[in-house]
């Protein structure tokens, strides 16, 4: 019981290997793309406000982060009905997730 392989399908073979190899090479990045370990060095001296987008400079963004960060606390005004109706929300999803079936 031997294999018997014939001419055209050991070139049917070589054809789809072929075809299936340069397909791959189609997945690669192009070569003068930056390799990304590349990028995660390099130091980023530029910088956005998350205020208003505008470009900063380091020392700048490092003052806007301090200001941001040591701003004053926010206190909204809310009615007194308002709270009480966040606070129940919130104590009926802190109950609903110990006891799901509750409170449908």
């Amino acid at each position: 019981m031997g294999l018997k392989l014939s001419a055209t399908s050991i070139l049917g073979s070589i054809v789809c290997l072929f075809a299936l190899a340069t397909e791959f090479a189609y997945a690669l990045p192009p070569a003068e793309d930056t390799p990304e370990e590349i990028l995660r060095t390099e130091i980023i001296t530029e910088a956005r406000s998350p205020v208003d987008g505008k470009s900063l400079t380091p020392a700048q963004y490092a003052e806007l982060q301090a200001q941001l960060e040591a701003g004053p606390p926010i206190d909204p005004k809310l009615s007194p009905q308002v709270r009480r109706t966040i606070t129940l929300l919130r104590l009926r999803q802190f109950i609903r997730t110990f006891f799901p079936f509750l409170l449908r």
